[in-house]
């Protein structure tokens, strides 16, 4: 990675604060750390750094100190925030009822470059991106650098929609850290997507660079602006991509989410209930970053397919970049859900043909309609000598039962799952068999030769479930080979192949 270097224009800060409070500032020998001078009238002054807080002065912050920080600073906006021209810093006020300023939080900006490195690749395949995570990780700091690379390194046109003049700071001139872009201001929060929309339709823009994506009107927004082809670099509120999945207003930045009712025949076929959860529509950004701190990164490359396996109970398995240049194993991220996997390593062979499961807290009707449907060849026992391994649930294996401390003894692999749900059971079973995620080829053809001798009897067509394109193509020359026509319909990733007969093909 590149080296970082910070520009962060303390002095103008520095300016603002009255004399006798500045001169203590000036003499702390941390001061490079500052986060941010807080001013409650009636309380001490506090000065902020990343784990402790000093006070500026016994004294309390008297009206004439804060009238002293707003006389010197740029006009307050309907959010209550202002700034220092042609700096990154923001200063936010508390009013009374009346209105009246009553405390100020003058919050230190910093321009930090080469932090965009770490996801540099990431941003120069003109996917659209969206960065998450909590608080003061870095998300505009990140951001405001992107502009910068997208707009010096990568020659396009870019506009940054700047709500509270975060990003490229106070007043008319933008600052250096955003590069060539250009800077849009708004004139409240809630025109943020009304400006959106004009950038597009006003300006050309090749990306569009926006923080904090939060009302329903800005979802709706960036949908639009995705669709005309710009490439769209936003942040939003939620630290996850599971807490935006789960929030009624965001949730459409990642395409969406509707239940579908099923009919009996495919509830059985995918071993699930009649209503489940399925992604709405192709999301808005292609590609996610979660932010977890300073040093490392969460990214699902591809959002579609990991929204759809988060809804079939699958654990995603993002890539974890850090700073030290390492790339992680991609696999269940930490901090989240327990992870499917094996505790000890295998010493009794397990054979591809035949496979003794030994379930502990899992339900022996969901696993054996799951090995049935699977078509395996796998063996439910009682004996634990033997098992060549043991499925268990994670409220079980918490407990350390005797079981489950002799298993590991005898070297028996044991899995752990999140909950007893056929879908969790269906993707151990997968794991165990080295099968892909998603239901294997042969059962699938077996499905849909079945649906092709029910158009052959009945002389009606039928609708086969949902599947990927390499499945469709495999369909439709199965469905040639019969003599019948078939077509695909509807919009991925709920497309699906549609048998018909014969003398219906025109």
């Amino acid at each position: 990675m590149g080296k970082q270097y910070i520009v962060d224009d303390l002095g103008e800060l520095l300016k603002v604060i009255p004399p006798e409070l500045r001169d203590k500032l000036e003499r702390m020998e941390q001061l490079s750390e500052l986060l941010e001078v807080v001013l409650d009238l009636g309380r001490q002054p506090e000065a902020r750094f990343p784990n402790s807080y000093i006070y500026l002065s016994e004294e309390p912050v008297t009206k004439e100190q804060i009238n002293y920080v707003v006389s010197r600073i740029g006009d307050f906006g309907p959010d209550h925030r202002a700034g220092i021209t042609r700096t990154l810093h923001r200063i936010s006020s508390l009013v009374n009822r009346r209105g009246e300023i009553i405390g100020l939080t003058l919050r230190v900006g910093r321009a930090i470059f080469g932090t965009v490195d770490i996801i540099r690749d990431v941003i120069e395949t003109g996917k659209s991106i969206l960065l998450m995570g909590k608080p003061g990780v870095g998300k505009t700091t990140m951001l405001r650098e992107v502009a910068r690379v997208l707009a010096d390194d990568l020659n396009k046109r870019v506009i940054v929609v700047d709500t509270s003049n975060e990003i490229a700071g106070d007043g008319d001139i933008p600052h250096p850290a955003i590069g060539r872009a250009r800077r849009m201001q708004v004139p409240t929060p809630e025109l943020q997507h009304e400006v959106m929309i004009e950038a597009v339709e006003n300006h050309m823009p090749e990306v569009i660079i926006i923080d904090e994506i939060g009302r329903e009107l800005e979802v709706m927004a960036a949908r639009t602006i995705a669709e005309r082809g710009v490439q769209l670099v936003a942040t939003a509120h939620g630290n996850t991509l599971e807490n935006l999945i789960q929030n009624p207003t965001l949730c459409d930045l990642v395409g969406g989410i509707q239940a579908v009712t099923l009919s009996d025949e495919e509830a059985r076929y995918r071993g699930t209930q009649k209503t489940v959860l399925e992604r709405r529509a192709p999301p808005t950004f292609e590609v996610l970053v979660e932010i977890k701190d300073r040093e490392t990164l969460v990214i699902h490359h591809d959002v579609a397919e990991t929204v759809d396996k988060l809804l079939r109970d699958i654990p995603p398995q993002p890539e974890i970049r850090t700073r030290s240049g390492k790339k992680a194993a991609a696999e269940q991220k930490p901090s989240e859900e327990p992870k499917m996997e094996v505790e000890a390593p295998v010493q009794r062979p397990i054979k591809p043909e035949r496979i003794n499961i030994f379930p502990y807290g899992v339900s022996r009707d969901r696993l054996e309609r799951a090995i049935h449907d699977m078509n395996l060849s796998a063996t439910i026992t009682r004996n634990l000598s033997e098992a060549h391994a043991v499925v268990t649930i994670k409220s079980q294996e918490k407990r350390k039962p005797q079981l489950l401390i002799q298993a590991e003894t005898q070297k028996v692999p044991v899995y752990v799952l999140r909950n007893n749900t056929s879908s969790q059971i269906r993707t151990f079973l997968r794991k165990v068999y080295g099968l892909p995620e998603r239901e294997w080829d042969s059962r699938v053809m077996e499905k849909t030769e079945e649906m092709i001798f029910k158009v052959l009897k009945t002389h009606q067509p039928v609708e086969l479930p949902p599947e990927p394109p390499p499945i469709r193509r495999l369909q439709h020359e199965m469905v040639e080979k019969y003599g019948l026509y078939s077509e695909s319909r509807g919009e991925e990733p709920f497309r699906r192949v549609v048998i018909f007969p014969s003398s219906s093909k025109k």
